[in-house]
């Protein structure tokens, strides 16, 4: 096949519907499969952040050093992008919602596993955290390549957008609501409450994934309007179809085009550089404000809030507005890349904390770069809509391991950078750099937004 083209039949505009479409009151089951997506993504980030609030009382309780700490803390990182690709190709082979269901029932037994730290004897309660948070970065690392792969299947390509930018933003809803109500509960009944708590949850969650979730074409309550909708708009319906499966493995050619295509390689960059300011805002920013700009740790914990909520209406505007400038005719990469150009553009004003000094306009200027990150977090509908339909997962899962790279990389990089220069200003133009790099990514290497296919 001819590189980079476009496989199987043109992509119709969703608003074009078939007779039987226009002839019944369409189902929207979509959008209530997107809200159980939300939910899950939701603890799937909650429960990483657990072991960040309950840090304290557990290395305590436990006995365990800052360094040991240290250790327990990169396991995750380092497991999760690790099985990105077997996690990727699993979902290729096995199908989104059996793979799904098991990594979330996987990821709650881990969780409440944890729960129970408190009866592990202390000399051997450093290892047993560590392979427990590890096992939680290995299991959960299908999540965001089923979450893209299940949007696929599940939305026209018009409404994708706004579809991939709802499930991520999870992650601010997390920082912003989760993470308050966590430290609640550890505070008022202990840190094991926190991983009974969010382990049940995602057992719960688990079983009613697995006993009432179906693709498109089979799900009982979508009807046949919804289901030509959706199909006409270019939605993957069939991608879990035994003939749709991954049953022999890739060719060494078909592996080297999903690591070495230009524009592949462009948007692998691309999420590797917006996780990178993720990375900040998640590990160094409370430092910066506590640190270098004063601030007490009561008033870090309530400014750290609020870029997460500004970029929370980032991420949604960012999906409504490619999905808007697709619906009023312009191309697919045209609606996909001004989003992701246009708010890497305002995330990179991060670097203009230098010049201030006062620490609540610094909080207005993370604020409004986080906002602009939340605007360029397109990236999911990109490698959905792009992604070879053979293996949508395999693509989805490198794409998400190359971009939490940069949650190992950047913490590491940004605490050399302090500690030579005894200064955060550096880092923030290290973080900075990264939003230019992604622009040029986007503009000079990322070829037209458009699915590919695989060579023979």
């Amino acid at each position: 096949m001819t590189r980079g083209r476009t496989a199987g039949p043109a992509t119709t505009h969703p608003s074009i519907a078939t007779g039987a479409s226009r002839a019944m009151p369409r189902s929207a089951v979509r959008y209530s499969v997107l809200a159980f997506l939300f939910i899950i993504t939701a603890i799937n980030y909650g429960d990483r952040a657990t072991l960040g609030i309950a840090g304290s009382s557990i290395s305590h309780d436990l006995g365990l050093s800052p360094v040991a700490m240290g250790y327990v803390f990169s396991a995750f990182g380092w497991a999760y992008v690790i099985n990105q690709v077997p996690g990727g190709w699993l979902l290729d082979r096995f199908g989104s919602i059996r793979v799904y269901g098991v990594s979330l029932f996987a990821w709650s037994v881990c969780t409440l596993c944890i729960a129970g730290m408190g009866h592990v004897p202390h000399a051997i309660a450093f290892p047993v955290l560590f392979i427990l948070w590890a096992g939680l970065g290995l299991v959960e690392a299908p999540t965001f390549p089923a979450n893209s792969r299940i949007v696929s299947s599940w939305f026209p390509t018009a409404e994708r957008g706004l579809a991939t930018s709802i499930f991520n933003s999870a992650q601010y809803v997390v920082v912003a609501f989760f993470a308050p109500l966590m430290g609640w509960i550890t505070q008022a009944f202990g840190w094991e409450y926190i991983f009974a708590v969010m382990g049940i949850a995602g057992v719960v969650l688990a079983g009613i994934w697995l006993l009432r979730m179906r693709p498109p074409a089979t799900h009982p309550a979508v009807n046949a309007a919804e289901l030509a909708f959706i199909r006409a708009g270019g939605a993957l319906v069939d991608i879990d179809d035994r003939a749709m499966r991954v049953r022999r493995p890739l060719t060494w050619r078909q592996v080297r085009f999903m690591l070495t295509d230009r524009t592949l390689v462009g948007v692998y960059g691309g999420q590797y550089c917006i996780t990178a300011i993720l990375y900040f805002f998640l590990t160094w920013f409370p430092l910066y404000l506590h640190q270098s700009r004063g601030l007490s740790l009561t008033q870090t914990g309530l400014a750290a809030s609020v870029p997460a909520l500004c970029g929370l209406a980032g991420a949604i505007a960012g999906g409504a507005l490619s999905d808007m400038l697709l619906r009023s005719g312009r191309s697919e990469n045209i609606a996909r890349k001004t989003p992701y150009v246009v708010g890497m553009a305002i995330a990179s004003t991060i670097c203009l904390c230098n010049f201030v000094h006062s620490a609540w306009v610094i909080v207005l200027i993370m604020s409004f770069a986080f906002f602009g990150k939340g605007v360029a977090a397109i990236g999911w509908a990109v490698i959905s809509d792009i992604a070879p339909r053979e293996a949508p997962g395999l693509a989805a899962g490198i794409f998400n391991g190359i971009g939490n790279i940069a949650g190992i990389v950047t913490p590491i990089v940004i605490g050399y950078i302090v500690a030579i220069t005894k200064s955060y200003d550096g880092a923030l133009v290290f973080v900075a750099a990264h939003c230019g790099v992604a622009i040029l990514l986007y503009l000079f290497v990322v070829g037209k937004i458009r699915r590919l296919s695989l060579p023979e």
